[in-house]
């Protein structure tokens, strides 16, 4: 197992399989030393744990959780094509997307959920810039979306 692996290990998480995508996509590509994921759901088992808008049907700390699911699933979105999560140099930027009710504006605080995983995971190497965006749905009606972008060690 790589460094990365065994510190997910420590906290309790294990990575997780790549999410097959829901429609024409790849889940990450390379170009260069960088990978993008897509965005990444908050899939468990390749289901949806909870769906609707946050501030409706879901909380602000549930989607919290949700977005560190889809941090770790776009780890393993990496990983499928880096080979090897210790070569991530840095995570450049995160997107986060959260389905939103139409008075709710804690997007900022539902998205610290995939840059603290990422903070956990990889120390200094997972601070990165970031953007949150409410939106008015998202793809099986999931309450966040992500999508990370990493810079890798040449091989």
């Amino acid at each position: 197992m790589s460094a990365v692996e065994d510190r997910l290990a420590e906290l309790g998480l294990t990575l997780p399989p790549v999410v097959p995508p829901v429609a024409a996509y790849q889940p990450a590509v390379q170009s260069g030393v960088y990978v993008y994921t897509a965005g990444q759901l908050p899939m468990v088992d390749g289901k949806l744990p909870l769906t609707g808008k946050v501030g409706d049907e879901v909380t602000a700390d549930q989607a919290k959780e949700l977005a560190r699911t889809c941090a770790l699933n776009a780890l393993a979105a990496v990983k499928s094509v880096a080979g090897d999560l210790d070569r991530i140099a840095r995570v450049v930027k995160v997107v986060g997307f959260v389905a939103s009710a139409t008075d709710f504006t804690g997007q900022p605080g539902v998205i610290n959920g995939a840059s603290e995983l990422l903070g956990e995971v990889l120390g200094e190497k997972g601070v990165h810039a970031r953007s949150a965006v409410g939106v008015a749905v998202l793809p099986l009606d999931a309450p966040v979306e992500v999508e990370v972008q990493v810079e890798l060690t040449e091989v």
